[in-house]
């Protein structure tokens, strides 16, 4: 079992930059595929970014590619979203999430995942 906690969020203005990380309890950090996903106001949650156990392989969702890095550090149990280039579009609440199996392409879905952090809100506006 891992616990996530995310922290990073904030106000930013357009076309500014924020990294989010994610921290996880226990010893098994690496066990786990980490993703970020995101729920804007009256929006579905949607997948965002995914990293492979040893951050060898990662993806993203069509509309942060070349803005958004996703990356971890296994032996600091964190995994990060560095965001760059942030349109008023990405304001959301970002949760990182870890799932155990590896799927691809890995799009995760909701019912994919096996641990939620609590969130953590990104507001970008000028």
């Amino acid at each position: 079992q891992v616990q996530l906690v995310e922290s990073g969020g904030g106000l930013v203005q357009p076309g500014g930059s924020l990294r989010l990380s994610c921290t996880g309890s226990g010893r098994t950090f690496s066990r786990y595929v980490i993703t970020w996903f995101r729920q804007a106001p009256g929006k579905e949650r949607e997948f965002v970014a995914s990293i492979s156990y040893t951050g060898d392989s990662t993806y993203y969702t069509d509309s942060v590619k070349g803005r958004f890095t996703i990356s971890r550090d296994n032996a600091k149990n964190t995994g990060y979203l560095q965001m760059n280039s942030l349109k008023p579009e990405d304001t959301a609440v970002y949760y990182c999430a870890a799932a155990t199996k590896y799927y691809y392409p890995p799009v995760y879905r909701s019912e994919w995942i096996d641990y939620w952090g609590q969130g953590t809100q990104v507001t970008v506006s000028s």
